[in-house]
């Protein structure tokens, strides 16, 4: 039975049992901080099983996708030398929230793996937890499994509850017993049934957990019996898969014998046991994946666990003596396996193979020079790699740490862990103390918090709260001081979420302070950064608050239109687009954003369109505060890394919902007109657009608008015939080009029959040695052949200077090859013309850069040849 045919069979049954049908989730979780990356089936459900959500269905069935290489639930180390270790892996699953329980729960198991499957009852194991009499009794009763193959398993982890058949949430909250079911290979296969000294063996394989949620555990270990128990079970659908296709290893089903024989394809390799084909095949599951849901390779957090994945295969890869880019041709074979089932891999596998081919060539760059050092190393102590050494792999060369244990693992060589972390945090502490001078700006404050009244006021009368000089708190500023003013209340926006802090002024009875900007103390209390200008200042006073109208009004035009902008990008691209900074200010909008390849000029042109229309359609700009997941549901876009509290305030702006604490325009046609001006790449798989509003875009229109009357006026056209008139003066310059390089081909040629009377006889060979004045390359290579030809046998050197460069072509007869090389000769010259070159025997070029040293070099030629002939 194939992967895609249990894939289907295990859904369509659930859903005759009533089951919805849920699509995999993505692999990076929505709003957990706790968690990583998801790695079971249950994780999407998180939120239904703890009541803190609902469903419109009470029973759920799925599979999905799951990654296990970082953080508490890391495989990483062993994929490639166990039979059923991934990186990736895909969870069966049926959930009940409320309805169903044990007795359902174990007799859909046991009809799908009997019935549907057809795996025969006696080769079937259960356990239970040791106090779990209920699900002992169906099984047993109901089911009719034998009792000698109904395994209770108690606390066998060291506490209370703490046992493989008790499964807990976190250390409060939902949690239950668990029955697991395992699939016995055969008395021919070392281990022992589960619970057992020999359980560790291969013989039982467990292949589906039902984990019962009944209880709810508060925070002094009690457990309470939940009103709605709820069912949650995962079975791993490649160790599923090797049951049923009758092999002992995951690695052995359809699936991955297909990925390792693209894998060996594209390293050259034959045999396919390699471990390193295994771990190939595992990884670009994993990599391709996590791409898909928008993770790019970067050095921290999920985008650094791609990265460490996807340099373990490149460095196995390397392993195989495969050292050009290989690893993101297999995103084709993945989606002709796991496309259908996924079709979010088949719609995005071009863009998947883009990010892989960029970092392969990234990484390809250091992995010889990186593996070098550690061979040169090795070399010195083969028992053990020092810290040191460890680290500079990782900081200098890319190596994450876990690939050179690997490779040390493969040596027997110990790895010295406790120096890789100590060379770490001395960097750190490096780093810290570089950056101490950035902390003596911020300044301590423990007063009330100021209240933020901008949203809907430009203006407002505050009182002077705290005063700082030079980083300390004062009671006073007087004219020219620099300073920071905090308020009660306030109008200016503070720096925040890449909008930049609001400008203007403070006047007080007595003085003047001039905002230059406006930057955090707290995060509810704004700092306005600035000079007194006049008079004086004093804590206390009574002062008004006013922001630059102007600057403010071309701000939000800007921010507003980076949310419109953010859409239409998705829109245009598609949905892995995400935001990966930005930068608004009264100027212009700077976005980056998660996309592999440069912008072209339609893609561009259509997000200017669909922008534009927003504004054009003039939809009013609403602010809702609401709790995080209500803002989910509402349908807005939470920025990928971004930490947001309970509370959020959600943006609509036009068909644009996001969550963002900036101020914005009060409806979209504000924003006047939007223009981008420009694309550029900031990182590997980053791209970063730049673009205008407003008064800016209608500046920048009229600028191009007069260099394009300026074009046309010089070269005698209108603008409406520029294009056509553009094309006719390249046509002119190529035929005045063309007639050019005959004029000068002609005229070398004529120096050319000049020169053949100074060729001399140096044992039989002619030689000649000359510049040709006002000669290209090809005039000189033209003149070569003619020469060759009259001369017969010959050693030529031809030479030309234009704008202080050298260019030099050397010639050599066939039948004088054998004693003098072209390629010897021309950089015999170019040596001494600050150059080199090089070429075949019989034609060489070079280029130089010092044509003061070209009489002698030439005046030198008959004489080198004289030493060869």
């Amino acid at each position: 039975m194939k992967s895609s045919e249990i894939r289907d069979k295990f859904l369509k049954f659930f859903e005759s049992k009533g089951h919805t049908i849920v699509r995999s989730s993505p692999l990076v979780p929505g709003n957990d901080p706790t968690m990583l990356l998801t790695n079971s089936g249950m994780v999407q459900f998180k939120d239904v099983f703890t009541g803190a959500d609902t469903r419109p269905y009470s029973r759920a069935t799925s599979v999905q996708r799951c990654v296990r290489a970082g953080g508490k639930h890391n495989d990483l180390e062993n994929v490639g030398y166990t039979a059923r270790h991934h990186t990736f892996f895909e969870m069966l699953g049926n959930f009940s929230f409320g309805d169903y329980f044990k007795r359902d729960a174990i007799q859909y198991a046991w009809e799908l793996l009997t019935k549907v499957y057809m795996l025969p009852a006696d080769k079937l194991t259960v356990t239970v937890y040791m106090e779990d009499d209920e699900a002992f009794d169906i099984w047993e009763k109901e089911i009719g499994v034998p009792r000698e193959r109904i395994i209770r398993i108690g606390d066998n982890k060291g506490a209370r509850y703490a046992s493989d058949n008790f499964w807990q949430m976190a250390d409060t909250g939902p949690c239950g017993p668990c029955t697991e079911i395992f699939y016995d290979h055969g008395a021919d296969i070392a281990g022992g049934p589960p619970g057992s000294p020999d359980e560790d063996g291969d013989r039982f394989i467990e292949i589906w957990n039902l984990v019962f949620m009944q209880f709810n555990r508060d925070e002094a270990g009690v457990m309470h019996k939940l009103p709605k128990p709820c069912v949650d079970t995962g079975m791993g659908m490649e160790r599923l898969a090797a049951v049923l296709q009758h092999v002992h290893s995951n690695y052995e089903i359809d699936l991955f014998q297909a990925l390792i024989k693209a894998a060996a394809r594209e390293t050259g390799v034959t045999d396919l046991e390699s471990k390193s084909l295994r771990v190939i095949a595992d990884h670009i599951r994993a990599a391709s994946f996590l791409i898909v849901d928008g993770v790019i390779p970067s050095s921290e957090g999920h985008g650094y666990v791609l990265r460490r994945i996807i340099r373990r295969a490149l460095r196995y890869g390397h392993k195989l003596g495969q050292t050009k880019p290989f690893f993101y041709k297999l995103v084709a074979d993945l989606s002709n396996e796991m496309g259908t089932a996924y079709p979010e891999l088949a719609e995005a596998k071009e863009r998947v193979a883009q990010v892989l081919k960029a970092e392969e060539e990234r990484f390809g760059e250091t992995l010889e020079n990186g593996m070098k050092i550690l061979e040169a190393q090795l070399a010195k102590d083969a028992q053990k790699l020092d810290g040191a050494t460890a680290f500079t792999l990782y900081d200098t060369y890319g190596f994450p740490l876990d690939l050179t244990a690997d490779i040390c693992r493969e040596r027997g060589i110990l790895l010295d862990e406790e120096g890789f972390t100590a060379a770490m945090e001395q960097q750190k502490k490096t780093a810290r103390a570089a950056g101490k001078f950035k902390m003596a700006a911020g300044v301590e404050y423990s007063g009330e918090k100021s209240k933020f009244v901008g949203y809907d006021k430009l203006a407002h009368d505050s009182k002077v709260i705290a005063l700082y000089a030079e980083g300390v708190q004062v009671q006073e500023l007087a004219a020219g001081q620099q300073g920071i003013v905090v308020l009660d209340t306030t109008p200016f926006y503070a720096e925040s979420g890449g909008q930049v802090g609001d400008q203007g002024a403070i006047l007080g009875a007595a003085g003047q302070f001039d905002v230059e900007d406006t930057l955090k103390i707290q995060a509810d209390v704004p700092g306005h950064h600035g000079v007194l200008k006049s008079g004086v200042l004093k804590v206390g006073e009574s002062v008004a608050a006013n922001v630059d109208e102007a600057k403010r009004a071309r701000t939000i035009r800007n921010h507003s239109a980076t949310h419109l902008m953010h859409k239409a990008l998705r829109e245009v691209l598609g949905g892995h687009v995400a935001q990966k900074g930005s930068l608004v200010d009264a100027e212009k909008t700077r976005f980056d954003f998660s996309h592999n390849a440069p912008l072209t000029a339609d893609e561009i042109a259509r997000v200017e369109v669909i922008v534009n229309r927003e504004i054009l359609e003039n939809h009013p700009t609403q602010a809702h505060l609401m709790s995080f997941d209500d803002a989910v549901k509402h349908g807005a876009m939470a920025l990928f890394g971004e930490k947001y509290g309970d509370e959020v305030r959600v943006l609509d702006i036009g068909s644009s919902k996001e969550l963002c604490g900036g101020v914005h325009v009060t409806r979209t046609g504000d924003i006047g007109f939007f223009k981008i001006i420009g694309e550029s790449g900031v990182a590997a798989g980053i791209r970063r657009v730049e673009a205008v509003t407003g008064e800016g875009a209608l500046a920048l229109v009229q600028s191009m608008n007069r260099r394009l009357l300026e074009a046309a006026g010089a070269l005698k056209t209108s603008p409406d015939e520029l294009t056509a008139r553009i094309g006719q003066v390249q046509d002119q310059v190529k035929s005045l080009e063309k007639e050019l390089a005959a004029v000068k081909s002609k005229m070398a040629a004529g120096q050319g029959d000049e020169l053949v009377s100074r060729a001399v006889d140096v044992n039989g060979i002619k030689v000649l040695a000359a510049t040709l004045d006002g000669a290209d390359v090809t005039a000189l290579r033209e003149t070569m052949d003619k020469l060759k030809d009259k001369l017969k046998t010959a050693a030529i050197v031809l030479a030309s200077v234009t704008d202080g460069k050298v260019s030099l072509i050397a010639g050599v007869t066939a039948d004088a090859t054998s004693k003098v090389k072209a390629g010897e000769l021309v950089n015999f010259v170019a040596q001494q013309v600050g150059g080199k070159g090089g070429g075949r025997p019989d034609m060489a070029q070079a280029g130089g850069t010092d044509p003061s040293g070209l009489p002698a070099a030439l005046a030198g030629v008959a004489e080198w040849v004289g030493q060869r002939a």
